[in-house]
């Protein structure tokens, strides 16, 4: 991987964006955009994990719509409840009740001093008789005889004002925290709790408001503990597993280098709460994750005994005009009793939701780390290696998060990572389009005349200069011309002859392009291309050798097309050479060009020149033949052009078309070999026997004519058979 600058300024860049991130206020996740898509992704997580199965242990005695039909109006008669709450405990056995409801004013019709006034001229022993009967018949009484001596929980809310004062709080809870503890929990200033009378039938009362909604108004979490004057009291919930264990004591534990309140902790059972001591609602499902069974049911003795006996019971309702019920991230419309069902459920279980104290740091390692790769591996990837990358990253994000959900229990913020990942992928994405569309732009530029845009598509991924300031490589030449172009241009109008040479370079051109090409330039009615730059090429060699044989069967089409328009037909010879040559941008400061230099490209030139003397449309030198292994060639000659002093090997490729049995390129070689080692006899036998063959009689005759003069005048000697040509 090298650092070049477009890459090392589009990491600078999504570096600034990552460290703004970090520390402006793009990295506080309680801003109202990214607080907002964390309770989506917590509300998310919360239906994913919901669970199936109905929780048997908390039954709901629901006051729903049929109650309110059979029994009443709210609320109901102090003897209808009490009659219930007998019930529950004397016919159907239930182990524990709360209630989450609260009874601050009296039942009775007339007070106690009322009555003594209207009875004040009754005597005294009739008087006392009728107070008696009077007390025991009271509503409030019968209600608080039913409490007595039975493990029930009252509930009671505190008031966001201190207006109301109304009924008496249950006893406080015993803690041992200290003051900073003690202060981060909310102070409420007021209460609405339950009757004197009814109270202190029981030590356990819980409060059953939430004065922490979040800002769109969902119950995520509800207090465990709330102040009043200084003394600590317990949810109905939390009051409820007090019951269980018997316990009136908690003590407050801190956890971080902050000293913030992290866990209740009531006889060995850790509660993880927030600072304001609250705790995350851990929803087993939408309504109904509770077997609710009507109040009325209950009443008339016809409710399934099976479900009640030994269950924890909240009494509740589920009645829309009872205004009880709570926007959850489950369901809209969510009766508030459940809510306690699911907090005392999780606490029995010990399966918690908690955000644990390595919350921040976590999310600060994983913002960061998201955030690094996502800084220096795009500007070496694709659009889609990155949205590659941004997928696996999100993904690995998400599985973490929902593993440590589901056996740990620990919430972690989802939002940034996820935030800073769609971020950085998006800002890559964009600097690496612009980055790239300047790239391509450039090199367009510079190649689009040269080159097919595919390769300008692959060159724009390499960061390069693609030896645009001079360097050697191993690459393939070709050069092409049409014969005796002199003698057709003079029979033809300029305007004829452009047509021509547009009719026959332009589908050569595209051959060229298509086997991945570069066109260096049109001289006259010659064209010169070579493979192997600006791109590099492995198989430079075999594709500059397809592409010299598909131009040879386009020149069949083009001259078809030629006849039609009523211009005479072409002829071309093709040289292909393999070698090392100098690639670069070439020329003046007043014109360069992009270009290929070197002896290689010169014996490609040469050979071109050759195919007319022996009478073939191509030869390519013995480089290329080296090259293309699996393709068949026919010796065609060993030689000395001009300008070089050593002799090459030069060959004509069979094209797959041409149908040559082996034993007729075996003749080929004897020919050859008898011309080489002097048998002019056998070599003439042999190569007139050749001319009729499927080869063609090309080159054979050039032979035949050969042999004539070396039998009038012999070679010296030291002769090798290398013919020396002293003309281009």
């Amino acid at each position: 991987m090298t650092l070049s600058r477009p890459r090392i300024l589009r990491m600078l860049l999504a570096l600034s964006l990552l460290i703004l991130f970090m520390t402006g206020p793009g990295s506080d996740y309680s801003h109202r955009f990214s607080e907002r898509f964390e309770q989506q992704l917590y509300d998310w997580r919360i239906r994913l994990n919901q669970q199936s199965e109905v929780d048997p242990r908390i039954v709901i005695i629901d006051i729903d719509e049929a109650s309110l039909a059979s029994v009443g109006h709210w609320p109901w008669p102090r003897e209808t409840l009490a009659e219930l709450i007998n019930r529950l405990f004397d016919q159907y056995g239930i182990g524990l009740m709360a209630f989450d409801m609260f009874f601050p004013e009296s039942d009775q019709i007339l007070s106690r001093q009322r009555l003594e006034q209207v009875l004040s001229d009754a005597p005294s022993e009739q008087r006392q008789q009728l107070l008696q009967l009077v007390e025991r018949l009271n509503p409030d009484q019968l209600m608080a005889r039913s409490l007595t001596d039975r493990p029930v929980v009252l509930g009671y809310a505190f008031s966001p004002d201190g207006k109301f004062h109304a009924g008496e709080l249950p006893p406080p809870l015993a803690s041992a925290q200290s003051e900073q503890l003690n202060d981060q929990i909310r102070q409420a200033p007021g209460f609405s709790a339950n009757l004197s009378v009814l109270q202190s039938q029981t030590p356990y009362g819980g409060f059953v408001d939430n004065p922490l909604l979040d800002s769109d108004g969902l119950y995520r979490q509800v207090p465990m503990l709330q102040r009043f004057q200084g003394q600590l009291y317990p949810a109905l919930s939390l009051s409820v597993l007090q019951s269980i264990y018997g316990s009136q004591q908690v003590n407050l534990l801190s956890g971080g280098q902050y000293n913030l309140l992290e866990t209740i902790d009531m006889d060995g059972l850790q509660i993880p709460v927030d600072a304001q001591a609250a705790m995350l609602v851990p929803y087993r499902g939408p309504q109904g994750s509770f077997p609710y069974i009507s109040a009325q049911s209950v009443l008339s003795g016809e409710a399934d005994i099976s479900q009640l006996e030994g269950a924890i019971v909240l009494l509740g309702t589920s009645a829309a005009g009872l205004l009880d019920l709570r926007a959850t991230p489950v369901q809209n419309a969510y009766p508030g009793v459940e809510v306690h069902a699911n907090l005392i459920a999780a606490m029995l279980d010990d399966k918690m939701l908690h955000r644990p104290d390595y919350m921040h740091g976590a999310n600060l390692v994983q913002c960061l780390l998201i955030g690094l790769l996502l800084v220096m591996l795009p500007p070496y990837l694709s659009a889609l290696g990155s949205t590659l990358l941004a997928v696996s990253l999100a993904s690995a994000v998400i599985v973490a998060n929902l593993m440590l959900w589901k056996q740990a229990h620990h919430v972690l913020p989802l939002a940034p990572p996820l935030m800073i990942l769609s971020l950085l992928y998006a800002v890559q994405l964009l600097l690496g389009y612009v980055v790239e569309t300047r790239n391509r732009q450039h090199l367009s530029g510079l190649f689009g005349q040269y080159v097919p845009p595919e390769l300008v598509d692959e060159m724009q991924h390499q960061q390069s200069d693609f030896g645009l300031g001079g360097e050697n490589r191993q690459m393939t030449v070709l050069f092409s011309d049409i014969r005796s172009f002199t003698t057709l241009s003079e029979a033809l109008t300029p305007q004829q002859l452009s047509h021509l040479l547009n009719t026959y370079l332009t589908p050569m051109t595209a051959i060229v392009h298509q086997h991945r090409g570069t066109i260096d330039k049109y001289i006259g009615d010659a064209m010169m291309a070579f493979w192997g730059a600006p791109l590099k090429d492995p198989d430079h060699s075999r594709h500059a050798l397809q592409a010299a044989l598909a131009m040879l069967d386009q020149l069949q089409e083009i001259n078809q097309e030629l006849e039609q328009q009523g211009l005479p037909p072409v002829h071309i010879g093709i040289g292909l050479n393999s070698g090392e040559m100098s690639v670069g941008n070439m020329g003046s400061r007043f014109r360069m060009a992009y270009t290929v230099l070197g002896d290689a490209v010169n014996l490609g030139s040469r050979l071109e020149g050759l195919t007319k003397a022996y009478g073939v449309s191509l030869i390519v030198s013995e480089s290329v033949v080296e090259q293309v292994p699996d393709q068949t060639f026919r010796l065609l000659d060993r030689v000395q052009v001009k300008g070089k002093n050593e002799a090459v090997a030069i060959y004509e490729p069979l094209a797959e078309s041409l149908e040559v049995e082996q034993h007729w390129l075996d003749e080929h070689q004897q020919a050859m070999e008898s011309y080489r080692q002097r048998n002019w006899s056998l070599a003439r036998s042999q190569f007139e026997k050749l001319l009729t063959s499927p080869l063609g009689p090309s080159p054979y005759q050039l032979y035949l004519d050969r042999l004539d003069y070396l039998e009038r005048q012999p070679p010296a000697d030291d002769w090798d058979g290398v013919y020396v040509f002293d003309h281009k």
